[in-house]
This record gives C-alpha cells, structure tokens and sequence, in this order.
C-alpha cells in the first residue's frame, strides 16, 4: 500500500483549523498520527472517499482528481463567503510509493 501526503495546498476565505501548508498522512489503513499536523471532519469527508483507491494506486487524473500529473486535488465542503463565514480549502494530495 502507498503513503499519502495530503497537504493544504490553498486557502480562500477564513478557516478556524487550517492556515497554509499543514499536512494529513495516511499510511496503509492508518492515520499517522505523529506526522499528521491537524485534521477537520469537515474536510476530511471529501478526502475519504478517494482515499483507498488513491493509496492503492489509482491515477488522480482517472478519478478527475487533477488534469494531468500524478497529484489529486480535493476541496473542502465549507463553500465561504457569502454563503458562511468559512473559507474554502485546497488540499493537494501525493502518493508516496
């Protein structure tokens, strides 16, 4: 199984967890929870649901994750401004063989 590196990669609007390059990492079926900076169950939600397919090699590109690279893109559910007083976040996902 691949190690993924999920990075906060942009931020639009206010987030109250995240403010600019924290990182997630998912090892096999686990959390790494001493190189995991911070995590949201906001955000989290939409990441899990590419989560095994991603560390079991899928391409991003396939899953409409990315255009093109080996790098998938994902957002955070909280749509900011003017719907909330929340922001957006980008997270930039790497598989690490």
């Amino acid at each position: 199984m691949n190690k993924l590196i999920i990075k906060v990669k942009e931020i639009k609007g206010n987030c109250v967890v995240y403010k600019g390059g924290e990182k997630i990492v998912i090892d096999g079926p686990e959390i790494d929870l001493k190189e995991t900076d911070k995590i949201c169950v906001h955000a989290f939600a939409p990441i899990l649901h590419y989560v095994v397919a991603l560390r079991e090699g899928v391409d991003p590109v396939k899953l409409g994750l990315a255009k093109k690279g080996n790098k998938g893109y994902i957002q955070c559910v909280d749509p900011g401004k003017p719907y909330t007083n929340g922001g957006t976040v980008i997270f930039e996902i790497s598989i690490k063989k």
